[in-house]
């Protein structure tokens, strides 16, 4: 996948975050995702299952309620051990999330923190626009309701 030596530096750190971007999130390619984390990987994010296979069924869950989910990678850094990044999630709700789909677009911004230990991500820390999502599938009340 990428030379050995760069294993662990802030480029090929970014490089893996990127392909897990492109081939996990915008392609569904869940198989891919298995070199690119670490058999002990843990997730933060809130609501979120804590390992690779419950990241996987909680990416085929948004992409089964959003089928033409896209992120775009707005910004991103890189430390030796982590990579931060900013991102806008585009779909639209034609499957079911959070009740029957609605038909209804979303744009929304995302940030990502990842941690890496021998070029791998280990952890993750998510923070989703919740919020924006509700509000733009019309799941929030509305005043005087």
């Amino acid at each position: 996948m990428f030379k050995e030596e760069n294993s662990g530096s802030p480029e090929h750190n970014q490089k893996v975050l990127c392909r897990v971007i492109e081939e996990g999130f915008n392609k569904g390619n869940y198989a891919a995702l298995d070199a690119l984390f670490a058999p002990d990987y843990l997730e933060h994010q809130f609501s979120l299952k804590k390992t690779l296979e419950g990241f996987k069924e909680d990416l085929q869950f948004l992409r089964t309620g959003f089928p033409d989910f896209h992120l775009t990678i707005e910004d991103i850094s890189a430390d030796t051990e982590k990579v931060w990044i900013r991102m806008t999630a585009r779909g639209t709700n034609l499957g079911p999330f959070m009740g029957p789909p609605t038909g209804k677009p979303i744009t929304v911004i995302v940030m990502d923190v990842c941690r890496f230990e021998g070029g791998k991500i280990v952890e993750h820390w998510g923070v989703p626009d919740r919020f924006a999502v509700l509000a733009q599938l019309g799941l929030l009340p509305q005043p005087g309701q």
